[in-house]
C-alpha cells in the first residue's frame, strides 16, 4: 500500500440493500491514479453500483485500476458495466486497467470474448506500474 488515505469506502446507495452483497474501497494513488478494489458479487441489484463508482472515478484520475481479485460472482449485467466504463473512459482519454484475479471473473471475461477488450495487469503493482 501507498500512505495515501482511502477516497472513499463501502457501497454507495442504501447499505441495507446491498451493503453485505458488495462493497467498494478506494484508494487514491497521487495525482494520477485510483484503485477501486471490489469485493462481492456484481450482479443485476449491484451493477448500478459499479456503474456509479467507475464514472466517478474514470473521471477523476488518468488511470483507473478496477480490482476484481475479490468478486465472487459477475453477471452479464456487471459485464455490461464493464463496457461501457472502458467506453467511457475511452471517451474521456482516461485508461481503465482491470485486475481480473480470480478465475470467475476472467472466465466471465472470456467467455463472453471481452478479455481482449480489456487493458488487465494480474495484480495491482503490476497495473500502477505500466
Amino acid at each position: 500500500m501507498n500512505g495515501d488515505p482511502p477516497v472513499d469506502g463501502g457501497a454507495s446507495g442504501d447499505p441495507g440493500d446491498v451493503g453485505e452483497v458488495i462493497r467498494f474501497d478506494v484508494v487514491g494513488h497521487g495525482e494520477g491514479a485510483r484503485v477501486v478494489h471490489v469485493v462481492g458479487e456484481i450482479d443485476t441489484l449491484t451493477a448500478p453500483l459499479l456503474r456509479d463508482q467507475l464514472a466517478e472515478h474514470i473521471a477523476a484520475a488518468p488511470l483507473l485500476v478496477l480490482d476484481l481479485s475479490d468478486v465472487t460472482f459477475l453477471g452479464s449485467a456487471g459485464l455490461a458495466v464493464l463496457v461501457a466504463g472502458k467506453d467511457d473512459a475511452d471517451r474521456r482519454g482516461q485508461r481503465l486497467r482491470l485486475v481480473c484475479g480470480s478465475r470467475i471473473v476472467t472466465r466471465a471475461l472470456q467467455a463472453t470474448g471481452l478479455l481482449a477488450l480489456f487493458d488487465t495487469a494480474d495484480d495491482v503493482p503490476e497495473a500502477l506500474a505500466v
